[in-house]
């Protein structure tokens, strides 16, 4: 597909990079000359500089040939605006980044009414994000695929568990578990799992599952994780306010540190289910006399990457509380996943991770049929997930009698009502949902798991 991105930022940035390795035609287009040559340099893509709201602008960037045009700067108003304007195109779908509360609340109408394909809002994704991780303590991160039916989870094996030193073949023979092992990073090891694939101490194990089945596996390797009933948050900001939202409609119990009075005033009001406490989270005394010590789950979310890095080391020490942070530059989130300091959320690649997949369902319906993708491990990993809509190459045979491409798993297909872990004899079959495990690139086609 041909795309427009209005938009350098880290957002901007990262989808460019991802659809660009995924084949789209790329131009980005944003004022500031510096961006433009860093991105267009970076990652081999055409720019354009000058302001997205310029019809002109997008003219010169190739608006009446795009099939879509994706409108990420920091500012609501002009993102709408660009998407307007793109709509000249009637053929060219819309994308908008909106951060503002008031304007996500309308969403239904910017697409009803102006056509706008989909509207993102950063801090909203990311406060879904946490609450699903919150359900889920022990993982680090949980993702989901057949709409919701499936998920992906990874978690890092500590000595006390009893899954280290056992062959992936054994969680089924042993544990009784229906869950799919289909990674693991060692070290600088990447393993796309095999049955006699050892799990070691340290390891970071990813598998997928159905939601039923996670807790069962959780617990039968010894991990006793208990139900988050009490959260603290550090920080009032946007997403502290959709967080705890979601948390108080689940039952959930919540105190927020915020140390503007003002603004500890507006969450009283808007957030009446919740403890609102006017403190300052840089002082830890005063974090740890809020009961940080005795919450099930703890929420760094100041405006302060490294602030919220330092909380979560706080939180570690003197908590077994499943500890989130949020964070926003790339050095800071991975020093502290170096520190293990709990699950990063970066708002940032959120965002870019749902666009991306927006993409990717419409790309489905142009000449794909990719219906899911996550990046795993620093992109070296995919987990794609594949709609089989007509009979090809691999339907009706064998799993055992495809000759698949090396580092590549079949780990999980949804037929109707049906989660099914595949063994040698199962067969793929028109209407499944197909997910794969792979450190192979570029997979279009479901037929592009068969090694030519």
């Amino acid at each position: 597909m041909k795309i427009i991105i209005v938009g350098c930022g880290k957002i901007g940035n990262s989808i460019a990079q991802q659809l660009r390795d995924e084949n789209h035609d790329i131009v980005v287009v944003d004022n500031n000359a510096h961006k433009i040559d860093e991105a267009t340099s970076t990652f081999d893509i055409m720019g354009v500089v000058g302001n997205g709201t310029d019809y002109g602008v997008l003219v010169e960037a190739g608006i009446d040939e795009a099939d879509l045009l994706i409108a990420v700067t920091g500012q609501d108003e002009l993102n709408l605006l660009c998407c307007v304007l793109a709509m000249q195109n009637e053929n060219c779908h819309t994308i908008a980044r909106v951060r503002e509360p008031l304007y996500s609340r309308q969403q239904n109408i910017f697409k009803e009414k102006l056509g706008i394909s989909m509207i993102i809002n950063p801090e909203f994704a990311s406060a879904i994000e946490m609450s699903r991780l919150l359900r889920f303590p022990t993982a680090i991160k949980v993702d989901s695929f057949a709409k919701g039916k499936i998920e992906l989870l990874n978690f890092k094996v500590k000595e006390e568990y009893s899954i280290q030193n056992m062959q992936v073949m054994d969680i089924k023979n042993i544990l009784k578990c229906n869950i799919m092992v289909c990674a693991i990073e060692r070290s600088d090891e990447i393993i796309i799992a095999s049955g006699t694939t050892y799990i070691r101490k340290g390891d970071i194990v990813y598998f997928l599952a159905a939601a039923k089945d996670t807790q069962k596996f959780f617990k039968k390797i010894g991990i006793r994780s208990k139900q988050i009933k009490n959260v603290l948050i550090a920080g009032g900001g946007t997403i502290s306010v959709y967080l705890t939202r979601k948390l108080t409609e689940a039952g959930l119990n919540v105190h927020i540190m915020e140390k503007d009075k003002q603004r500890c005033e507006f969450l009283s009001e808007f957030l009446p289910n919740a403890v609102i406490v006017n403190g300052d989270a840089a002082d830890f005394d005063q974090v740890l006399s809020e009961g940080l010590e005795d919450v099930d789950g703890f929420a760094a979310l100041t405006n302060i990457d490294e602030e919220n890095v330092f909380l979560a080391l706080l939180a570690k020490k003197h908590s077994t509380a499943k500890i989130i942070s949020k964070v926003n530059r790339l050095s800071i989130e991975n020093m502290a996943d170096d520190l293990e300091a709990g699950s990063v959320i970066s708002p940032s690649k959120t965002a870019a991770n749902y666009i991306i997949q927006h993409v990717r369902a419409m790309n489905d319906s142009l000449n794909s049929n990719v219906e899911t993708l996550y990046r795993l491990i620093d992109g070296r990993v995919e987990a794609e997930e594949f709609i089989i809509k007509e009979k090809s190459k691999v339907v009706g045979v064998p799993i055992m009698n495809l000759k698949l491409k090396p580092s590549l798993l079949i780990c999980y297909i949804t037929r109707g009502d049906k989660y099914i872990i595949p063994f040698g004899d199962s067969t793929i079959e028109v209407g499944d949902s197909v997910i794969i495990v792979t450190t192979q690139k570029g997979l279009d086609e479901i037929d592009d798991i068969i090694d030519q």
